[in-house]
């Protein structure tokens, strides 16, 4: 730089001294005509000294001048920039001023129109905002609202379990919904669902969102009631089914077991001997109906449980087909079992299953003329699962096609002819239907009108093995040798007479008693080798009865055997008779042969030896 003014500076130098030395030519030899007066080297000396510190002056007083401009320049170029970044942020903050105002405006239209109420409380609990739709939820205005007490809207209890969640509130945790009753300015009472949350930050704000819940609370409230009228009357159904079953089989106890007593008299007339037989038959058929409804409004209701145990399926069709044979040779049908020898014992409810068959056999008999029945019976092993498939066919009168939907329809029947010509309740195979469905099974039909029909099931059950105490052993009856005495605690007369008359031929010693209040008093005072006890008695009931005896601390009563005998025979009534203390349970009618055989299980001398040691 140094370099370039001396030479700038040197041709300033160089210039001067050439116009000094023109100038003094001109003044002096061309103007003046003074050639004596022209001196060129003075002049060069005197303009280079001159002109020399002058220029350098000039000259760095330019460069200095060029350095403040350029300075200059950059102030103005970076005052220029300023300026454009300024009004950059000002346009900035102007679009989010905006932005704010219509946030602000959006914010204050939601607040102003939410049906739901916002409300912000510092940590202290000071309110620092409320939204203007508390005056939808509660009627009172922000400003009433603000200066009200955090409680009075609310109960003093309800107040403590808000005021708890509160305290148990974690900053940016999971929020608390508290559902509780609140008071309308108009006075009337509202349901309020609050939302709890405690915001993350040093300040930890409480944020509460509020909502009217009075409709679907009177909604709520509604169910309840509905529900509980439906349990209630479920209940009253069961209390019905059970009451009903208790008077009707009371009487057919009666019945049946005295038609039995007289069929088997030697005494009777041919004709008379018939007559009891019908009796017998009849209250037999009522019975079933009896059974049948109870076993459809138990099913209906879900009320029957599954007990699956090993049975053989060999053994259960034999039993059906045994038992339904005489019915059949009645008829004049031939009735023929097709069953494999390799079937398997199968881990299912044999007794449900049982009673399916039976209900088939029972109809295809009942609806069978001429010709036979026929029992099918085949096996699919699938690892340790088995498909057990059970048909029964027949030949009898068939069902028209457009009939065989409504089949497992309960109270159906083919038409109201079949009905009237061959009684039932038409509830049979509805049962049948939701025992199978219940076991993940599978049911069906297959019929022609006048060639017969062919009714089956299938289920698929684990394959297990037959337990040996499963087994069924031969009941020995009582010896006759050996005195058995028995107390019958029964309030009916004519059971009691009844059951007298079925064990007296045996030599078996029957004292009785007429309600539970003898009963508990005779086994305090005597020695008995059995107890048979009735449930439903005036006075003292049978369950009443059997704790009173099983709380004896003197004597044989604590460890006497006692048998319910009684028309209460739903599981859950049976359920009942063994917790009180009852060893066993027979139900109403009684059939001979089970009463000899509880007998002879619970009176045994052996038995009572065992349980006196």
């Amino acid at each position: 730089m140094l370099r370039d003014t001396i030479i700038r500076t040197a041709k300033v130098t160089a210039l001067v001294v050439c116009v000094a030395m023109a100038m003094d030519y001109i003044v002096n030899i061309l103007i003046m005509k003074h050639p004596a007066a022209y001196s060129p080297w003075a002049t060069l000396v005197i303009s280079t000294i001159i002109a020399g510190p002058l220029a350098y002056s000039l000259n760095s007083q330019k460069h200095g001048l060029l350095k403040l401009q350029a300075e200059l320049s950059g102030t103005l170029q970076a005052k220029q920039l300023a300026i454009e970044e300024v009004e950059r942020r000002r346009a900035e903050a102007e679009d989010a001023l905006v932005r704010l105002r219509e946030s602000d405006r959006l914010y204050r239209l939601l607040a102003d129109n939410l049906t739901d109420s916002i409300n912000l409380f510092s940590r202290s609990g000071k309110r620092l905002y409320m939204s203007p739709s508390i005056e939808k939820l509660t009627g009172f205005t922000t400003e009433e609202y603000m200066q009200r007490p955090a409680n009075a809207n609310v109960s003093p209890e309800n107040f403590e379990r808000i005021v708890a969640l509160v305290r148990d509130l974690v900053p940016g945790g999971e929020p608390r919904v508290f559902e509780y009753e609140s008071v309308h300015k108009d006075g009337s009472v509202i349901w309020i669902e609050s939302t709890y949350s405690r915001l993350a930050g040093e300040e930890g704000e409480l944020l509460v969102t509020s909502r009217v819940t009075t409709e679907r609370k009177k909604l709520e409230i509604e169910l309840t009631n509905a529900l509980e009228a439906a349990q209630t009357a479920a209940a009253a159904k069961s209390d019905f089914l059970a009451n009903m079953t208790h008077e009707l089989r009371t009487p057919l106890n009666a019945i049946i077991g005295f038609a039995g007593v007289l069929r088997g008299s030697s005494t009777l007339s041919e004709r008379d001997a018939r007559h009891v037989g019908l009796i017998q038959d009849a209250s037999n058929t009522l019975l079933t109906v009896v059974n049948d409804v109870l076993d459809f409004s138990r099913l209906e209701a879900g009320g029957v449980e599954l007990d699956p145990q090993p049975f053989d399926p060999r053994v259960m069709v034999a039993s059906c087909a045994g038992l339904i044979d005489g019915q059949a040779r009645a008829k004049g049908l031939v009735l023929q079992v097709s069953a494999p020898d390799d079937l398997r014992v199968m881990q299912a409810d044999g007794p449900r299953l049982t009673q399916v068959l039976l209900n088939f056999l029972s109809n295809a008999v009942k609806f069978t003329n001429s010709g036979g029945v026929t029992v099918n019976v085949r096996q699919v092993l699938d690892g340790d699962q088995g498909l057990l498939r059970v048909e029964v066919t027949d030949t009898g009168i068939g069902i028209a096609e457009h009939q065989l939907d409504g089949v497992f329809d309960r109270f159906s029947q083919a038409d109201a002819a079949v009905s009237r010509r061959f009684g039932g309740t038409g509830l049979g195979l509805a049962i049948s239907r939701r025992i199978i469905e219940q076991m993940d099974g599978e049911i069906g039909v297959d019929s022609r009108e006048g060639e017969g029909s062919r009714f089956w099931f299938e289920i698929r059950a684990p394959l297990c093995e037959l337990a040996p105490e499963t087994l069924l052993e031969e009941p020995t009856l009582p010896d006759p040798d050996q005195a058995v005495r028995l107390l019958l605690v029964e309030d009916n007369a004519v059971n009691r007479e009844l059951v007298r008359t079925l064990l007296e031929p045996f030599g078996i010693g029957v004292d009785t008693a007429n309600d539970g209040v003898a009963g508990v008093e005779a086994v305090r005072q005597g020695q008995y080798d059995l107890v048979l006890m009735d449930i439903q008695m005036p006075g003292m009931d049978g369950l009443t009865a059997t704790r009173r005896i099983r709380a004896m601390t003197e004597g044989a009563g604590s460890r006497t055997p006692i048998v319910a005998m009684t028309a209460n025979v739903l599981p859950e009534q049976v359920a009942n008779c063994l917790a009180a203390g009852m060893d066993d349970h027979l139900g109403k009618p009684i059939n001979p042969t089970k009463l000899l055989e509880a007998v002879a299980r619970w009176s045994g001398r052996s038995h009572v030896e065992a349980a006196t040691g």
